[in-house]
């Protein structure tokens, strides 16, 4: 329960990873801001986590809004005095080979993955620096280190993400928050679950562990990130794909 009385904001909280993030973090005494465009699915999620002395506040918000992200950032503060912890997590993708790509697929997915990430920070950094503590975690992608055909706009988003995170880290590590990124690999999803028989045997014959990855992987290694073990690392990308990429 070492995260017990703090406060953490979790973007596209309401399922797959970000949900489990969101129940990971409450299991060691976290409250929770679970944001989502989907208000009714965030609002399940807060009633499944809220229990005992964790609270879960449900928000609706479109992270590309820089004035909704600011408006849940105000609301944080005044439900709960504080903000700890960030998770930019919120991302969607908008497949297709790069010379059938419709300009507005491009920028939808560099607005949500990464704009959106931009937005987060700025509202949470002036909290997190009264507090000379924070955690921010982004959720990156092995496609943003890697590359992937078909998914030029994802793979643009989440390295560039990544940089944006090791910017932040530079820029704030005197105030004592830290900025790392945690890049799954494949990941059993909905999306992924979707994937026929024969994809889905050609993914894990490129994973060494031979199996697609859990949300709950990645909730570990978040978790981990955010904690007071984790003190002294920031600018860092954390790859979670087993064995599918080495660096």
């Amino acid at each position: 329960m070492n995260l017990k009385g703090q406060v953490a904001i979790v973007t596209g909280g309401a399922r797959g990873i970000g949900k489990a993030i969101s129940h990971r973090l409450a299991q060691d005494g976290a409250h929770l801001v679970i944001s989502d465009v989907n208000l009714e699915e965030a609002r399940q999620t807060a009633q499944e986590i809220a229990m005992g002395d964790v609270k879960c506040l449900a928000v609706e918000v479109n992270v590309t809004d820089g004035k909704a992200v600011a408006e849940m950032a105000d609301r944080a503060i005044k439900e709960f005095g504080r903000i700890d912890i960030l998770i930019n997590n919120a991302g969607i993708t908008r497949d297709g080979l790069l010379l059938r790509m419709k300009e507005e697929d491009w920028d939808l997915v560099l607005n949500v993955n990464l704009k959106g990430a931009f937005h987060c920070a700025k509202s949470v950094l002036p909290a997190m620096s009264k507090q000379r503590r924070g955690r921010i975690v982004s959720i990156a992608s092995v496609v943003g280190v890697m590359g992937n055909a078909g998914q030029s706009n994802y793979a643009a988003s989440k390295a560039a993400l990544i940089g944006f995170t090791k910017s932040v880290a530079r820029e704030y590590a005197s105030r004592g928050i830290t900025a790392n990124a945690v890049a799954p690999g494949f990941i059993d999803t909905a999306m992924t679950r979707d994937l026929s028989a024969e994809v889905r045997d050609g993914l894990m014959k490129q994973i060494p562990l031979g199996r697609l990855g859990t949300p709950q992987d990645i909730a570990h290694a978040v978790r981990f990130l955010v904690s007071e073990e984790a003190g002294y690392i920031t600018g860092q990308v954390i790859h979670v794909n087993g064995g599918m990429l080495m660096i």
